[in-house]
C-alpha cells in the first residue's frame, strides 16, 4: 500500500499561555491561530482532528514532493507569524493574553506510513502505528520550540538529505527512542526573520482639529481594564447598549484595531470599525467608526481612566461629521440630541451591570 502523509502543526507554549493569561482571550487567540493554519493548507490535506493546540492533517495514499512539502511548511509558518504580527501591531487590549500572544511559537511534524482508519461516532479517524509515531515525535529532544521535523522515513521518500540547506532551512539529523524503538528524523529550526511575513497596514491614529460634539464622563467602581473588557467584548453589549436589537460579530476574535461588528437597530444595519486616537499615558482607549448614519460619519471614543485598582472614570467623546448643509441640519436638530440621550442611558446601564458583575 502507498504511504500516507501525516502532518501536525503544533503551537508551542500553549499550556503556559493559557494557564498564565486571561482564559477567554487566550482561547480566542488560539482559535484564530488554528483557523489561520487551516486556511494555509495548500496541499489539500485532510483535517482529522483539532487537538487543543495542534492540528492533525493527513493525505491518504499520497506523499507530496520535497518541493511541495517544504513549501507547505513555509506557508504555514509564514501565515502563523504574520498573524501574530497583526495581533501585536493592532492590539488595544491590555490583558496578559493579548500582550503575551506574540511569544507563541510553532513547530510542525511530518511523518508517513501505512494509514488505517477506525470509525468513532460514524466518523472515520486515522489509526495505526504511524499515527502513534507522529504524535510521539512531538516529544523529542530538540532544544527549540520553533522548528520543523521530518521523520527519516519521509525524508528518504522525498529525497531530503540530512544536511539540506536553503535560505530558510538548515536541516540536521536526529534520533529519539520511544518505547524502546529508535525513530530517526531530520529537523530545522525556523528563523521567523527569514520568513516573508504579510504586510499589514496599521490603522492610522485618528486626530481631530475640533473638540468633540458630545462629551460624557462617569465614575465606575470597577478597574479600568475590567470596564474596557465589558465595552470591547461584544458578547456583553446586549447587557448595556440600549436601543440595539442585535449585535453581529466574530465570537472567536479578540477585538483589535480594524475589527468590525454590526449593530442592528430597527432593521437597519450599522457597520462599525475599531479605531483609536492618542491618550495620556496610563489611560486605555477604545474607538468605533460608522458611516451608516444619515450624516457622513460618527467617531466615538471610550477612554478608561484609572482612579484606583478597583475604580475608574470613563470619558465618552463623540465626533459626528456632517458635510452638507442638509446633513448639518439633521445633525443639529435630531442626531446629536438622540446620541447624547442614548449614550447616557447606556452608560447608566453599563454602570449597574459592571458593578453587579
Amino acid at each position: 500500500m502507498t504511504d500516507s502523509l501525516l502532518f501536525i502543526p503544533d503551537i508551542s507554549g500553549f499550556t503556559k499561555f493559557v494557564q498564565n493569561t486571561e482564559i477567554e482571550h487566550s482561547q480566542h487567540v488560539i482559535s484564530e491561530l488554528l483557523e489561520v493554519l487551516i486556511k494555509a493548507n495548500t496541499q489539500d490535506l485532510r483535517l482529522a482532528e483539532v487537538e487543543g493546540d495542534a492540528l492533525f492533517f493527513f493525505k491518504e495514499n499520497e506523499i507530496p514532493s520535497q518541493e511541495k512539502l517544504l513549501a507547505q511548511i513555509e506557508t504555514m509558518f509564514t501565515a502563523f507569524y504574520s498573524h501574530l504580527k497583526l495581533l501585536e501591531k493592532n492590539r488595544i487590549c491590555p490583558c496578559n493574553a493579548c500582550a503575551a500572544a506574540p511569544d507563541l511559537q510553532l513547530k510542525i511534524i511530518a511523518h508517513c506510513g501505512d494509514l488505517q482508519f477506525i470509525t468513532v461516532q460514524q466518523k472515520q479517524k486515522p489509526f495505526g502505528e504511524c499515527v502513534i509515531e507522529a504524535h510521539r515525535l512531538l516529544k523529542n529532544s530538540i532544544a527549540s520550540d520553533q522548528y520543523t521535523l521530518i521523520s527519516k522515513n519521509l525524508s528518504e521518500i522525498i529525497g531530503l538529505p540530512d544536511d539540506y540547506k536553503s535560505k530558510l532551512y538548515d536541516f540536521k539529523g536526529g534520533t529519539d527512542a520511544y518505547d524502546g524503538k529508535e525513530i530517526g528524523y531530520v529537523y530545522s529550526e525556523i528563523d521567523k526573520n527569514k520568513l516573508k511575513l504579510t504586510s499589514f497596514a496599521t490603522p492610522e491614529m485618528v486626530e481631530f482639529q475640533c473638540p468633540p460634539s458630545v462629551v460624557i464622563e462617569k465614575e465606575f467602581d470597577v478597574s479600568a481594564s475590567q470596564l474596557m473588557e465589558l465595552v470591547t467584548n461584544y458578547s456583553y453589549r446586549h447587557h448595556w447598549a440600549k436601543g440595539v436589537d442585535k449585535f453581529e460579530y466574530n465570537p472567536d476574535e479578540v477585538t483589535r484595531l480594524g475589527t468590525e461588528h454590526v449593530c442592528v437597530i430597527d432593521g437597519k444595519r450599522l457597520n462599525f470599525t475599531t479605531i483609536t486616537k492618542k491618550v495620556e499615558p496610563g489611560h486605555l482607549i477604545y474607538g468605533e467608526l460608522t458611516k451608516d448614519l444619515p450624516i457622513d460619519s460618527l467617531y466615538q471614543f471610550f477612554t478608561f481612566i484609572p482612579v484606583s485598582d478597583q475604580s475608574c472614570r470613563i470619558l465618552v467623546e463623540m465626533y459626528p461629521i456632517a458635510k452638507s448643509l442638509l446633513k448639518k441640519l439633521i445633525l443639529t436638530l435630531f442626531i446629536k440630541r438622540a446620541i447624547k440621550k442614548s449614550t447616557n442611558t447606556s452608560l447608566n446601564t453599563l454602570k449597574s451591570f459592571a458593578e453587579k458583575n
